[in-house]
């Protein structure tokens, strides 16, 4: 009868089938991430529990170990390992079981310095599997980080490392040149986040560019890193999108970056911009006092709050033109308090208001960028235990790795008959405007020939 594999060589055998068996590379970039974490948390556990009865795994109880400081005099405890007990450890990437040693015939009681008597949640080992996973993309000190804290056994071989490297770039490059001329969109948003790359270097953008389509799908459509977010970086970026096949969406959605905004208007001249509600109202409110906040902030939003105007409120011009009027009473009330904070309001005001003529059950959504954020968001919390990435591939391939599995659980958009017929008539209006007769293909039209 064969026998058992220890804990740690059982999950070492997980990983690598990972790679035979012909998955999605996604799937199984969370895969090892996840077995990672169960890997480093075992081999914590097992490594307490050596360090506890004074020998390792299939050791004799007699053999005698030296102390920390050198001596000679035998540390070894009574007792011997007696199997393992499932436990279940939360981590921000979910619930993951480990084997919890368990011990019979000792005279103290084992308790783990790591996690306690008993075991619930984790984060520190956690962000360990990060870090090695992070350093692995560029294939550098592979093993550092976890052999650091853990010792050599604990971090994933070279092999798998690299693999896992090998893999996402291709794969990421492969993304970045695929055909984009069957993405239609309604809606483009447009973010940068910034995340240290280069030594001695400040932190530098990832450009993103995600959507939702004609059918209410959403849709990653483009990811790079850049210099900075000038016009010229964000112009590039746009259009190697056209050049690929990227139509022109109805609306596009994005902060109030001068560069991604004046690229935007080059590359996108049809399409409307929507400029981000969310970020307009911090700007707004960082000019007003720590004690007014909280009123200004609710008469913010009472601007664009349409309730008053009961059920049979319908998108178009005459909303936008009943909320520029509330933006008008609103710098009437607090102009002479916070003058500077109007100003901010005011400053590319007709950019606030034109998702009001777009269908309404997409309004809450299509208003501000914050959706991308939140992605961005955790891929910053996932990486910030290594300060910087190790180059700009690793950073690009990573950021673009989190993005691409967690798109896969972004919601669409709903469809209705009465926003669909909205939408045609926006694309109709925007994208497809009827071709104007020539003044001088019409004689009606025609100029009045002066008299010689």
């Amino acid at each position: 009868m064969a026998r058992t594999l220890p804990p740690v060589q059982a999950i070492r055998a997980e990983i690598d089938a990972l790679f035979t068996e012909g998955r999605d590379l996604v799937e199984v970039i969370e895969d090892v991430a996840r077995l990672g974490a169960r890997l480093i948390i075992q081999t914590a556990v097992e490594a307490e529990v050596d360090a506890f009865l004074g020998r390792a795994r299939y050791q004799r109880a007699t053999t005698a170990i030296a102390s920390d400081s050198g001596d000679e005099r035998p540390l070894v405890r009574p007792g011997h390992r007696n199997g393992h007990c499932p436990t279940t450890v939360k981590t921000t990437s979910g619930p993951i079981t480990i084997a919890r040693p368990k011990l019979r015939g000792t005279t103290d009681k084992f308790t783990s310095r790591l996690f306690g008597t008993g075991v619930t949640r984790t984060h520190a080992l956690e962000t360990l599997v990060i870090a090695s996973f992070v350093r692995g993309l560029s294939v550098r000190d592979v093993e550092g980080a976890l052999a650091d804290a853990l010792g050599p056994e604990a971090a994933l071989s070279k092999s798998t490392v690299s693999t896992i490297c090998q893999a996402i770039v291709a794969e990421y490059d492969t993304w970045c040149r695929r055909d984009l001329t069957g993405v239609e969109l309604d809606y483009l948003f447009l973010d940068a986040s910034h995340f240290k790359m280069h030594d001695g270097q400040r932190a530098e953008p990832i450009l993103a560019a995600w959507g939702i389509t004609t059918a209410g799908k959403p849709v990653f459509v483009g990811l790079a890193a850049a210099a900075a977010e000038s016009t010229d970086a964000w112009h590039d970026f746009l259009t190697d999108l056209i050049a690929r096949g990227l139509k022109p969406p109805l609306l596009i959605i994005s902060d109030g970056a001068p560069g991604l905004i004046s690229a935007a208007e080059q590359v996108f001249a049809p399409s409307l911009r929507q400029r981000c509600l969310v970020h307009r109202a911090r700007n707004v409110l960082a000019k007003v006092s720590a004690g007014d906040q909280a009123e200004v902030k609710a008469a913010y939003w009472q601007i664009f709050d349409l309730s008053e105007l009961g059920d049979d409120v319908k998108p178009g011009q005459h909303l936008v033109d009943w909320v520029q009027r509330r933006i008008d009473a609103f710098a009437e009330t607090w102009g002479g308090r916070y003058p500077a904070a109007v100003k901010c309001l005011l400053t590319d005001r007709q950019s606030l208001t034109p998702y009001l003529r777009f269908p309404l059950e997409h309004h809450k959504r299509v208003r501000h960028s914050n959706f991308i954020e939140r992605t961005f968001g955790e891929t910053r919390r996932r990486v910030k235990v290594i300060g910087r990435f190790p180059g700009e591939t690793s950073c690009v391939s990573l950021v673009w790795a989190v993005l691409d599995r967690a798109s896969r659980g972004w919601r669409g958009f709903t469809m209705t008959s009465k926003g669909l017929r909205t939408l045609h008539d926006l694309r109709r209006a925007l994208l497809h405007p009827p071709t104007q007769l020539h003044p001088t293909d019409d004689p009606a039209l025609a100029p009045a020939t002066e008299a010689a």
